[in-house]
């Protein structure tokens, strides 16, 4: 045997390393709203209970909003479309004992192929979702420029997921502690619509304000969407980034006028 038809032989033999959830595939047939949303906050971002009960609370408010909710993670090398609550529970307390990868797109085939646990970032999320047809992805906030990022070239790979992956990322801004002039210039570089929600100004995540001037504004979900609308109708390959403001009693003191 050839070492090609050897090695199609073998990948022919490996388990199925996507997963949709049964609740979010009948969604996505029936052309209901799903909305994805990542699993680092949950490997990453806190302790066990803390992270279990947030990730719960956002599922929530998906349901509540009238979607389904497709929490995306990796489990024992499966790409999952979806978590059971068994599931979800199991991946939080993995990740609170240390045992889940933070995987981004160039960690993803690794994960895989050692039957690892993976917190999806951003570029993960984005990647899985589009490849389950999920075109609308909830986060706090994305990667940028590193300050200092032209020299160092410390770059998200989030910002470049947005340039290659037609899915809409909505979320409250990047972060102030990042370059948010440099981090605009690149997605402009990119190709992405960067849309900011009821505001001129792109949010910092923490605070409402950035002093950076938002590309476009849009004053509803609904004008957002139809910005979403036109760039898949123009085959545009792009992201879009929609980025609304945190809550004025939750921004941080320091953005507060």
């Amino acid at each position: 045997m050839c070492p090609l038809a050897a090695l199609l032989a073998v990948c022919a033999s490996l388990p199925l390393t996507v997963r949709v959830h049964p609740d979010v595939a009948a969604a996505l047939d029936a052309g209901r709203a799903v909305v994805a949303l990542e699993s680092t906050i949950i490997s990453h971002g806190m302790p066990y209970p803390a992270n279990i009960q947030t990730a719960r609370e956002v599922e929530e408010v998906v349901r509540n909003s009238g979607a389904v909710p497709a929490t995306i993670a990796i489990l024992d090398g499966v790409c999952c479309i979806g978590l059971s609550d068994d599931e979800l529970n199991r991946f939080a307390v993995l990740g609170a004992a240390g045992k889940v990868a933070k995987v981004s797109r160039r960690d993803l085939a690794a994960c895989v192929a050692r039957s690892g646990h993976g917190g999806t970032t951003v570029s993960a999320t984005m990647l899985l979702a589009d490849m389950a047809g999920v075109r609308v992805f909830v986060t706090g906030g994305i990667g940028g420029v590193h300050r200092g990022g032209e020299l160092s070239l410390d770059i998200s790979a989030d910002l470049c997921e947005l340039g290659r992956t037609p899915v809409c990322v909505v979320c409250a801004g990047a972060k102030s502690i990042l370059d948010i002039p440099r981090t605009l210039e690149f997605l402009e570089t990119q190709g992405v619509a960067v849309l900011a929600l009821g505001t001129d100004e792109f949010p910092a995540f923490f605070t409402r304000r950035s002093g950076c001037p938002a590309p476009t504004r849009v004053e509803t979900a609904h004008e957002a969407a139809a910005v979403v609308h036109a760039s898949s109708t123009l085959g545009l390959s792009s992201g879009t980034l929609v980025a609304v403001p945190i809550p004025e009693s939750a921004e941080a003191e320091a953005g507060k006028s």
